[in-house]
């Protein structure tokens, strides 16, 4: 994810690295390289001389003190001013308290809308509010259907209409049928265009004035760079939404739209979608990802993810295992498995502090995991308990049934040992070996 923009960044921040102080001309050099950069990444041009004459503007004259270096300076500058540009804190959600909840998305034909609907409803499920999925699109071909097979896998009604119902009149129907049977959140699918049109436009202003929504989301897909900001001011003029979600930004290695919408609509981004998995969903914090584009990590989004995948009772009993030496293979099979639902090793490395830089060219194959997996799989319940009584023929048979080399499950049951060693190590050593219980860290 915008990969290509941090690593172009750390470059040009280069050129001031090891100065003693900042002045104009070794600042205007780095400004320079960092505006091209900007508009590499299809930045809205207005956007990018605005921000470098903001950066500018604050980092002349600054001394730079015993502590830090010209090159921290500066980015410590831009830090603030990218923060700035995406909106400076987080937009969260409005949703009622009491009564309905109704949820307008609204966007171009393949910006992912159907599918973000489909993981805004599991959002919203989780934090205990009854939703109601609308398909309201009728023009796209199994658009429908599509939506009514993503509420299956999160066990959410899809309200539709059968036959040649207008989306206005499937959208009223919808809250009225919300409101019979419970459902106090409404996720209104509307219907997109490959292009800007008024018809598109005209139908989405209807559908707003008729069920009055609560939120009114702009989805967009964020690799279309300029073309997303220009739909977004196009949108924005006629139906006045709320707030944008930037959807495959886990495809954008250059940025963009990110660093561009909201200075143009000044409009809030409110989500990103991060790829095809209905949990992959996250709140837009600037803070956040002005520390991913400069290449510092994101932390705090990493014990978050985190948070919702590892339960406080089963670290306690690891914890307790550890202690104890008694982790064993069907232990280490959980943890991959919780692993695999944080995301994909390369964007949970990213998150790292230090991490993200070095990794443009290092291969990290989620693959791996799955040979793993597969190996522990085709172990008996004994063999994975006790990997000692693992001899020769055991490995290969496991081999065998696992798809996989002998030589790959030598190596698991090497690498395997090797850390049970550590965690003898560890416990002889202090005394006291715990495991962070991420449920108690704070956030802020």
């Amino acid at each position: 994810m915008l990969d290509e923009l941090t690593e172009k960044l750390e470059r040009a921040l280069k050129k001031i690295t090891g100065q003693g102080k900042i002045t104009e001309s070794n600042i205007s050099d780095t400004l320079r390289e960092i505006r091209r950069v900007l508009l590499d990444a299809d930045v809205n041009y207005k956007v990018a001389k605005q921000f470098i004459d903001n950066v500018k503007e604050k980092s002349l004259g600054k001394e730079v003190l015993t502590s830090v270096t010209p090159g921290q300076l500066i980015t410590k500058i831009l830090f603030d001013e990218l923060k700035e540009l995406l909106g400076r804190t987080g937009s969260e959600l409005k949703l009622n308290p009491s009564g309905l909840t109704v949820i307008m998305l609204i966007g171009l034909q393949g910006c992912g809308k159907t599918t973000f609907s489909a993981k805004l409803a599991k959002y919203l499920k989780n934090k205990k509010r009854n939703v109601l999925l609308v398909a309201a699109d009728v023009y796209r071909p199994a658009a429908i259907d599509q939506l009514k097979i993503l509420g299956a896998q999160i066990s959410v009604p899809v309200f539709s209409i059968d036959g040649s119902a207008e989306p206005v009149k499937i959208s009223v129907e919808a809250l009225k049928y919300a409101k019979e049977n419970g459902l106090n959140t409404v996720i209104i699918d509307t219907a997109g265009r490959l292009h800007v049109d008024d018809d598109m436009m005209n139908e989405a202003a209807e559908i707003k004035s008729k069920v009055n929504p609560t939120e009114t989301l702009f989805v967009v897909d964020s690799m279309t760079g300029q073309d997303a900001v220009n739909s977004a001011k196009a949108f924005h003029e006629k139906v006045d939404f709320d707030g944008v979600v930037l959807t495959k930004l886990d495809g954008d290695a250059r940025g963009g739209s990110v660093l561009s919408i909201r200075a143009v609509v000044d409009r809030p981004v409110k989500f990103v979608s991060l790829g095809e998995k209905l949990d992959s969903i996250e709140l837009f914090f600037p803070e956040r990802m002005a520390s991913r584009i400069l290449g510092k990590g994101d932390v705090v989004s990493l014990v978050e993810k985190a948070q919702l995948q590892f339960d406080e009772k089963e670290t306690e009993e690891l914890e307790k295992k550890f202690k104890e030496n008694r982790f064993d293979l069907d232990d280490f099979l959980k943890q991959i498995k919780m692993i695999k639902k944080m995301g994909s090793l390369k964007s949970l490395l990213a998150m790292i502090p230090g991490i993200s830089s070095s990794m443009k060219n290092t291969d990290v194959d989620d693959k791996k995991l799955v040979v793993v997996e597969s190996i522990i799989q085709s172990m008996t319940k004994d063999e994975r308990r006790n990997p000692k009584i693992l001899n020769g023929s055991r490995r290969k048979r496991i081999a065998k049934g696992s798809g996989n080399s002998i030589q790959d499950v030598n190596r698991l049951i090497k690498q395997f040992e090797q850390m049970h060693q550590m965690m003898k190590m560890l416990n002889k050593n202090s005394g006291k070996f715990s495991i962070p219980n991420i449920k108690n860290m704070r956030l802020n």
